[in-house]
């Protein structure tokens, strides 16, 4: 870990990210694969793999946290600014209250090896999107937003971008390790 990248998470971005994740979990509690229940052909409930969309785009958007610069990290500080912004709406509207400043943190940033994985995965994910069932599209880009607001947490969601991101840049080097220098790391 060479760097880090700073943002800034409020309590209604929070809140946002907490409503967006306790929503999957509910449904897949609930019925499992799209919210159906297994008699209307949701696929059983309580599947494990059902939540592999919705994770897989938590680790996404954490890594998009994790880019300083670039198209991903834009689209993080998007992502961030109106998570942060229509959490504030909502919050004001119902309660009366403005947010506040919860998390000023510092993701871990890519370095070089990671950003190869990333390029890689976005490319694939880019050339393979007619593949995918639009509910697993759908609950990877519900997962993309939480991970930008929860990316650089604290406490129980900083724990996803430590794992995340550090596990990308050893991939990294390992894969030019191995491809680049035949060396297997």
């Amino acid at each position: 870990m060479n760097g880090y990248t700073s943002t800034t998470i409020t309590a209604a971005g929070l809140a946002v990210a907490i409503a967006l994740i306790g929503n999957e979990l509910y449904r897949w509690w609930k019925g499992g694969a799209g919210g159906a229940p297994a008699a209307a052909g949701g696929g059983g409930g309580r599947n494990p793999k059902a939540l592999i969309p919705f994770g897989s785009g938590i680790s996404f958007g954490t890594l998009m946290v994790a880019c300083p610069a670039g198209l991903l990290g834009v689209g993080a500080g998007f992502l961030r600014w109106g998570g942060n912004s229509f959490g504030d709406f909502l919050m004001r509207s119902f309660t009366g209250q403005t947010s506040t400043t919860v998390a000023t943190g510092s993701a871990p940033a890519l370095d070089g090896n990671g950003a190869l994985v990333v390029t890689a995965l976005v490319l694939g994910l880019f050339l393979l999107r007619k593949v995918f069932a639009k509910v697993a599209k759908g609950k990877f880009w519900r997962g993309v937003a939480a991970g930008t607001l929860i990316g650089i947490g604290t406490g129980v969601f900083a724990v996803v971008g430590q794992l995340v991101v550090p596990s990308v840049n050893t991939l990294g080097a390992q894969l030019v390790g191995a491809v680049v220098h035949g060396v297997l790391v």
